[in-house]
């Protein structure tokens, strides 16, 4: 039976239909084709995607709550007020030696649709040559040709509708690079800040152009972005919104939020009992050191947080894995919704898709058995795979706040809305009433991302120095050697663009009021982020090393001087600033204090999990298949190679597109699985039944269609199986059916393709089989009169013939394995059919 026929078998009669449609958070499958471990960007575009395919089902487990519409998320005028509330992991880097040896924060969404509901909304690419560069690292398809497509796909641009105002701000578009049928709102506020177009004529002054479109891959230049902002009632347009809201009814789509996954199910592997068994440990939402900080589009250092008291750096090992790499399969996820509620499980009978982000997904990873072995080993956590790449090459935005206040008052100020209730009051009323105005405008738009020519003549000695690096300079010692050569060739790869015209080195973040801010767009250093614990409620240790490579140094200190001559041009002149951080006259050693002091992160961590070939420390291949697992996939921006020379949501949208479609390609060649063996299901005192008696149908092998339908319809039929689950309970009886026929089948989605539509009987067989079954059951606590009546009446046999000899679809197998197979079958069909879900 095809699995499109299951599924209208399961549709054809109410009494049967597991799949219906659901609210957020309904009772759950035992098992689902797709798990997808964390709902925020990449996490509901690829749920959203698959599950447009009927014939399967897909789970996304958040371990945030859905946010209730506030106002703070969806007014553009509050853009990053919701830093450190509760939504937010409020996480925390490990003290940053190499600068002032303080901590900084490390916001990061927890809610459903991730950091799409805290970022900035800024909507851009970056450069032709950051995707170019993925594609040359070892990643065919991932090119700019490559995943410009989804860029596309994941937009409906609107551009600005007024003349005045393309001209004026330089907001010109290309329709064929842009889309405009996609789920998220892109478009551009209600009111434009004047201080803009002085920004815009500075930088074309001093040579840096203004770039046509940013979209067309050319970011080397200044150019006014777009946001995640829906055209007509301007509010943010995330991912929540347009990937999750529009289809929740969709039957097969079903999302659980306030669920932290405490570990992946291996099969083979010995499941992390420190992640199983309720703790004490774990920080909640909102204590993570950092309330309402804001963007960080100013001045200052960040305050200190808690530091780590153990160093994360874990040393090389050769390659470990329990299982042989070419059949280690991941079966489900464990979950919970506090450290110190029991655990749950549920199980995947295709896929499980990680896209936590680049430091949570790390920590699944490792809290699993996946990871640098030495590591593992120390926190006694089994080594299923040893793979040294996850964790390292994180990658961050680091940022420098500047404070040059503007006094021409005849200029408007982002700052009135806080210091002028009159005004603040008026541009409220103005939101509402006409969604126009300054509340329209929160996020910076007036951006600039400046290549390394463009604004320094030390360019030649800055590129010198860092081409005269060791490759293990700057790294953290003892790291595996294939880290060290997939570094090897981004450091050259990153070196080579920095030296031309058309590769953004850093960005210049605009805020209007008389900030500057930059940050590295290529960064040389990297990070690391490490589990410090067994403990899935423990926070990952997070050391992104910022500027631990002077070359990224080398290039802030000319991003600060170049802001000088910025401000000293005839247009920047008219905005009077007052130049406090850095003072007019820093020489380089305030400089470097002002950096040390102000640093901080962009809120775009990446790289951890990086799709680089095996031999380069890579994690993912092209792909995003975990190196020697079968079904385990990552989808975020924790498998970027190399960071992108922009801000990131738009990019994690386009990749998640791409990876959706990579793995519908994929799903033509994976057999389902189902629900293991090897591992126990939920006791029976965790399972709940349905409120009403079922009498599920199963099909005889080879039926035809109409029977099938016919059996519905008429009800028992020769072949078909009345089994009545009291709700009380969890007895069990069997009926024969009226024709005396014996109940002889299982639906046969469940068992292997090319399995045998004639099965011969064989009472030493069934008896054989009959007795793993109930073993199987009882271990899996049904009680043992339920796994007796349950094990010869459903299972079918098969002669010795036909579980040895091979067919031309099907190869041999042997006794041991066909009855596997067909116990694992029965354990998905009682599954199923009896509406028995995990609580």
């Amino acid at each position: 039976m095809s699995a499109m026929l299951a599924l209208l078998v399961y549709l054809a009669n109410p009494v049967l239909g597991l799949i219906h449609a659901r609210d957020l958070n309904p009772p759950l499958l035992n098992s689902y084709d797709y798990i997808v471990v964390g709902c925020g960007i990449s996490g509901l575009v690829v749920s959203n995607r698959l599950s447009e395919d009927l014939t399967v089902t897909v789970l996304c487990i958040e371990a945030g709550q859905a946010d209730n519409y506030e106002a703070i998320i969806q007014i553009p005028v509050y853009v990053g007020a919701d830093i450190g509330g509760i939504y937010d992991w409020d996480l925390s880097t490990v003290p940053q030696t190499q600068l002032d040896g303080a901590s900084r924060p490390m916001p990061q969404g927890k809610v459903l649709g991730g950091g799409s509901i805290l970022n900035a909304m800024c909507w851009n690419r970056g450069g032709q040559d950051d995707y170019d560069a993925w594609e040359y690292l070892g990643n065919p398809g991932w090119g700019w040709d490559g995943i410009l497509p989804y860029f596309m796909k994941s937009e409906t641009y609107t551009p600005v509708d007024s003349t005045e105002i393309v001209a004026e701000y330089q907001i010109n578009y290309n329709p064929s690079v842009h889309g405009f049928s996609g789920p998220v709102q892109v478009s551009h506020p209600k009111y434009f800040y004047p201080q803009s177009v002085n920004f815009f004529q500075a930088l074309n002054y001093l040579g840096v152009p203004t770039e046509y479109d940013q979209a067309e891959g050319t970011t080397a230049g200044a150019a006014f972005v777009p946001t995640d902002l829906h055209p007509t009632n301007q509010t943010r347009s995330d991912a929540r919104r347009s990937y999750y809201d529009p289809y929740a009814s969709r039957a097969n789509f079903h999302v659980i939020t306030g669920q932290h996954v405490t570990q992946l199910l291996i099969e083979g592997v010995s499941e992390n009992l420190a992640a199983q068994n309720p703790s004490t440990g774990g920080n909640t939402d909102g204590d993570g050191g950092v309330s309402g900080a804001g963007l960080g589009f100013g001045p200052g250092a960040s305050p200190p947080s808690a530091s780590a008291t153990v160093d994360p750096t874990a040393a090389a090992g050769s390659r470990k894995i329990k299982k042989d790499s070419s059949t280690l399969r991941v079966l489900g996820v464990e979950f919970a919704p506090n450290a110190t509620a029991p655990r749950q499980t549920v199980y995947a009978t295709r896929e499980v898709i990680v896209a936590a982000g680049a430091l949570h997904s790390v920590q699944l990873m490792e809290l699993s058995g996946i990871g640098p072995a030495a590591l593992l080993e120390q926190l006694n956590i089994t080594v299923a795979l040893d793979l040294p790449g996850v964790g390292n090459n994180l990658q961050d935005h680091c940022l420098v706040g500047t404070f040059y206040p503007y006094n021409n008052a005849s200029y408007p100020s982002p700052t009135e809305l806080t210091s002028n209730a009159t005004y603040n009051t008026l541009a409220e009323q103005e939101y509402y009433a006409k969604k126009t105005g300054p509340w329209t405008a929160g996020s910076p738009n007036a951006l600039a991302f400046p290549s390394l020519p463009h604004i320094s003549a030390n360019t030649a000695k800055i590129l010198s120095d860092a081409t005269a690096q060791g490759t293990i300079d700057y790294l953290l010692p003892g790291l595996d050697p294939t880290v060290i050569a997939g570094f090897k060739e981004q450091k050259d790869s990153v070196i080579q663009r920095l030296g031309t015209a058309t590769s953004a080195a850093y960005e210049i973040i605009n805020n209007n009021a008389g900030s500057l801010t930059i940050s590295i767009m290529h960064p040389l250093s990297r990070g690391v982020v490490y589990i410090n614990s067994a403990d899935p409620f423990e926070p990952p240790l997070i050391d992104p090393r910022w500027l631990s490579n002077p070359t990224d140094r080398s290039i802030l200190i000319e991003a600060l001087k170049f802001n000088r001559q910025i401000l000293a041009t005839p247009s920047m002149r008219e905005l009077q600033a007052a130049q406090f951080v850095p003072p007019v006259d820093a020489d380089d050693a305030a400089l470097n204090q002002v950096i040390n002091n102000g640093i901080r992160t962009e809120f775009h961590p990446s790289g951890t999990l990086a799709m680089l070939p095996l031999a380069m420390g890579g994690v993912v291949d092209s792909n995003l298949l975990v190196y020697g697992t079968q079904n385990l996939r990552v989808v975020d921006a924790s498998i970027f190679p190399l960071v992108p020379a922009a801000h990131l949501q738009a990019v994690v949208y386009a990749v998640a597109e791409k990876a959706a479609d990579i793995i519908k390609t994929a799903e033509a060649t994976i057999e389902p699985g189902s629900v293991p063996t090897s591992l126990s299901m939920p006791p029976v005192t965790t399972l709940q039944a349905s409120t009403q008696s079922i009498n599920p149908t199963t099909i005889l092998y080879g039926a035809p269609p109409s029977s099938v339908i016919g059996n519905l319809s008429v009800g028992a039929a020769p072949g078909t199986l009345i089994g009545l689950l009291s709700a009380t309970d969890l007895t069990i009886s069997l009926t024969a059916n009226p024709s005396g026929a014996a109940p002889t089948t299982i639906l046969s989605s469940y068992l292997p393709s090319g399995w045998p539509a004639n099965a011969q009987k064989s009472s030493a067989a069934a008896a054989s089989i009959s007795s793993s079954v109930v073993a199987v059951l009882t271990s899996a606590g049904i009680p043992l009169p339920i796994a007796t009546s349950f094990a010869p009446a459903v299972i079918p046999t098969l002669s010795p013939s036909s579980t040895t000899a091979a067919t031309s679809d099907k190869p041999a197998q042997t006794a041991s394995q066909t009855e596997q197979s067909i116990i694992a079958a029965f354990i998905q069909w009682l599954i199923s059919f009896f509406h028995l879900t995990g609580r």
